[in-house]
């Protein structure tokens, strides 16, 4: 056994564990094993009833409010295993700190995240506050209700049934995302060229309205990655990469990430691929395999979201990247989701058929690119067959137009085309 995000190790008893209690109620709970040492090997406890007593005191004296925990004595009395659940009653402090854990570390919450647990304590999102600025205007939002979902009177009570205005506290955080003008970061996009020191053009949208910010965006991705063709005497528009999966990536962003971290949503945009970065990583409750899978969503901006449902933005809450993952199933590159603890990324390659490709085929064709012509010399680690193979399968892949061969003898390299 090794040490997680969620399982601690102590050979003994001391108050640093109480540090990992305070981190596992403030976040998504976890797990304490006594009388093991950090190899995971059990050293056992000389008594493991009165070590019982003496750990639930110490929870009991020092941490406020009380968790929600259980004990229970293993392996022969020689180790006892504590388990500590998510609180409601957030933060959960161990003399007046609070903590989350960091990898199998415990480290004291900053500023902005007790800020945070505090409202999660409350019950409240940060989108719920009262926003500072009170002088609002919602031209877009109400030009966006009237083409989309024909709601064409709009007035305090429209945004009363949205959730954004109440007569206590006034227009809140949401209202302000949606207002026509804002002090909220926004949407920084950047072309680069051949690599990441050419830089062809920058858009920064921000300190408008966030439906605005999801229009200009979707407009300069169409400048890169759409192009039209003439066919006989009719024009077919081709997407390099699919339209639906960019919209599905930034209202993500927009919906999901953290709006109290004074960041933009970075979007790179490449020849071979579109990289879609929102501040924040995930919200409490939700792990990283069930984010990934679509089978559980956990809102951070609830009313935002709501409003990009109604307006035809999203299909259905929490299916963004399962519905990424649908628009790629036929293709040979498949989209790419990194989840840190700060961040989300969504990365979007270029969209390429199967063009019946065999499977170790296909598995060239993931290492080549787009843009860097690549000898077989850097092909050949990353595929489990010889050189002989490797070269036979990429003339086949020339004879199926996949490819592009450039270069004779041990010049040659290989491009797809």
């Amino acid at each position: 056994m090794r040490e997680t995000r969620t399982l601690e190790f102590k050979e003994t008893i001391t108050n640093t564990f109480l540090k990992t209690v305070s981190a596992f109620s403030n976040y998504d709970g976890g797990t304490i094993v006594f009388g093991i040492d950090d190899d995971g090997k059990i050293k056992g406890l000389a008594d493991a009833k009165q070590s019982c007593l003496d750990i639930e005191n110490k929870i009991n004296d020092s941490i406020s409010p009380q968790p929600n925990y259980t004990l229970e004595i293993q392996n022969n009395d020689q180790t006892i295993k504590l388990t500590v659940k998510s609180g409601l009653q957030k933060p959960y402090l161990y003399k007046s700190k609070a903590y989350k854990r960091n990898d199998t570390a415990t480290i004291e919450v900053d500023t902005l995240e007790f800020s945070r647990l505090i409202l999660e304590g409350q019950n409240i999102r940060f989108e719920e506050l009262t926003c500072k600025d009170q002088e609002l205007s919602f031209e877009v939002l109400h030009r966006k209700l009237s083409e989309n979902i024909q709601i064409e009177s709009f007035s305090k009570d429209t945004l009363k049934t949205l959730n954004l205005y109440d007569n206590d506290n006034g227009y809140n955080n949401a209202a302000g995302l949606l207002a026509d003008k804002n002090h909220f970061p926004g949407i920084d996009m950047v072309k680069f060229g051949e690599n990441i020191s050419i830089i062809q053009k920058r858009s920064t949208f921000e300190n408008i309205s966030v439906l605005e910010e999801y229009d200009k965006s979707v407009n300069v991705f169409r400048d890169y990655y759409q192009y039209e063709v003439i066919q006989g005497i009719e024009r077919k528009k081709v997407e390099k990469i699919p339209e639906a999966a960019f919209r599905e990536a930034i209202a993500n962003a927009l919906i999901h990430r953290a709006w109290d971290v004074e960041a933009q949503i970075r979007v790179l945009m490449f020849d071979d691929r579109i990289e879609v970065i929102s501040p924040g990583g995930l919200p409490s409750g939700i792990t990283r395999e069930e984010y990934l899978s679509g089978k559980l969503s956990v809102l951070r901006n609830r009313n935002l979201a709501n409003v990009f449902y109604r307006l035809g933005f999203v299909e259905i809450f929490g299916t963004g990247i399962t519905r990424i993952k649908q628009l790629y199933e036929e293709g040979l590159m498949k989209p790419e989701f990194e989840v840190s603890e700060n961040t989300i990324k969504i990365v979007l390659p270029l969209f390429a058929k199967n063009m019946n490709l065999s499977e170790d085929e296909k598995m060239i064709y993931r290492i080549l690119s787009r843009t860097m012509l690549k000898p077989v010399s850097e092909i050949i680690p990353y595929v489990p067959f010889g050189k002989s193979k490797t070269t036979k399968l990429l003339k086949e892949m020339e004879q199926k137009g996949v490819i592009d061969i450039q270069g004779r003898g041990r010049g040659t390299k290989y491009i797809i085309r």
